[in-house]
């Protein structure tokens, strides 16, 4: 089986990302990626966000999400949604500059509170953040580049063993079939 190329989040105009979402997703066809999801701020969506994201039409595939805010704590976590399956992702720890006990006691609160975390960046806007691939946080680990603008765009991905439709992918992420990819730096 072919091993998919993509991201689990990335922001548009729809929010604070510098790019449509058509423009976004011409983005990562160029980079050759086979899926996207688009995550845009939940608080910053405009109505009809929803329909928008459904309507794209793209060589890749287009997995709709939000990144959603989870008030007590003040934490992103990406939400990915396929047909019927959802993923949850624990967003760049590192930007709160968490302990590796701080992000597992972050996964359980939120876990008690409803949210399934599925997942955990070991990216910040692309970069590896290499103490949070960390055995000791019992969760699938994954690494995206949160784009927002132009650097940011190709910077890390994950590259998933499975058929390129939306709940086959979220399938083997939570199972953790999938390995994860970086762009060299520019020398």
């Amino acid at each position: 089986m072919k091993l998919l190329k993509g991201n689990l989040h990335a922001h548009t105009t729809f929010s604070d990302g510098v790019r449509s979402p058509t423009g976004l997703v011409a983005a990562y066809e160029s980079r050759g990626y086979d899926f996207l999801a688009i995550t845009d701020h939940e608080g910053w969506v405009p109505e009809g966000y929803w329909q928008a994201l459904a309507a794209l039409r793209s060589t890749l595939l287009v997995l709709k999400g939000i990144e959603l805010n989870y008030e007590p704590l003040s934490q992103h976590v990406g939400l990915v949604q396929g047909d019927r399956e959802v993923l949850h992702v624990l967003n760049h720890p590192a930007r709160y500059h968490l302990s590796v006990q701080d992000t597992c006691r972050r996964i359980e609160i939120i876990r008690r509170d409803g949210l399934p975390i599925d997942a955990l960046e070991v990216t910040d806007t692309g970069h590896y953040r290499p103490e949070y691939d960390s055995d000791l946080i019992p969760v699938p680990k994954v690494a995206t580049d949160d784009a927002h603008r132009e650097p940011h765009f190709g910077r890390a991905w994950i590259e998933v063993e499975a058929v390129l439709e939306a709940d086959a992918i979220i399938r083997a992420i939570k199972a953790g079939d999938f390995q994860l990819g970086f762009a060299r730096p520019a020398s």
